[in-house]
């Protein structure tokens, strides 16, 4: 997850709860202050995280130099306003994917070094597609714009597809005119060209939509005409054929 930390040490007032240690000694009658760092947090890998290891798929962070990473459906963040990962901060691809976005990374560094992908998701269980598909409130005809039907497996399910989008490696996203997740049609490529002359879409926002696009088709991946956000690296008959479905 996105995360800002400062390494400052104030030996007087302690912003990060540092523990401070005060020794003196009874020869000089000196005060040493000693600032004892709060170790990090362990992190723990879960039930739904070690599936996620054990069907073979990898940490895109561990591969990918300086990727950012928000994992929103481990929030409220969403369109759906649920946390259906839990404790899940990681994003995770089939490894051949997960080279392929690596190539997005490089190709996105030498456009602008100040700018890096942020991805918000990768490999979805079906699991939790399922219970997405369950609880989202809305006619068949509009759910499936925005949740695949678990049913068929989507190229979620596969680890081989990703949501994200471009921000500055200090995290600050560039503006798309519609964030992630927005389900209204401003969000939709297709419709890019109409909210361009209505005036809601700016040039700028279009052309920040079509850096990301251009990015991702150095990789191999493709767009969907519903989401700015989403992109396929495979057909589903294609990965079918070379994954396992994630359950």
């Amino acid at each position: 997850m996105l995360q800002a930390c400062s390494g400052e040490k104030n030996t007087e007032n302690s912003s990060n709860n540092d523990i401070i240690d005060t020794l003196s000694t009874v020869e000089t009658g000196t005060i040493i202050t000693e600032i004892i760092p709060e170790p990090d947090p362990i992190y723990t890998i879960d039930t739904l995280e070690q599936r996620l290891i054990d069907s073979g798929l990898v940490n895109i962070e561990a591969i990918i130099p300086g990727i950012l990473t928000d994992v929103r459906y481990s929030d409220t963040n969403n369109f759906m306003k649920t946390d259906v990962y839990g404790h899940l901060n990681r994003v995770y691809l089939q490894p051949s994917v997960a080279e392929d976005l690596k190539k997005c990374q490089a190709k996105l560094k030498e456009i602008d070094s100040s700018l890096t992908l942020l991805v918000y998701d990768g490999v979805r269980p079906r699991s939790v597609q399922q219970f997405m598909w369950d609880i989202l409130d809305m006619p068949i005809g509009e759910k499936v714009k925005f949740v695949s039907n678990p049913k068929n497996g989507s190229l979620h399910n596969y680890g081989a597809a990703v949501d994200l989008t471009i921000a500055y490696t200090n995290g600050v996203v560039l503006d798309m005119g519609a964030g992630y997740d927005d389900i209204r049609k401003i969000a939709y490529p297709r419709h890019e060209a109409a909210y361009l002359d209505s005036g809601m879409l700016s040039q700028q926002h279009i052309d920040n939509r079509g850096l990301l696009r251009d990015v991702m088709r150095s990789g191999g991946f493709w767009g969907i005409q519903t989401e700015w956000w989403h992109f396929n690296r495979y057909s589903r008959d294609k990965a079918k054929g070379l994954f396992n479905i994630v359950e």
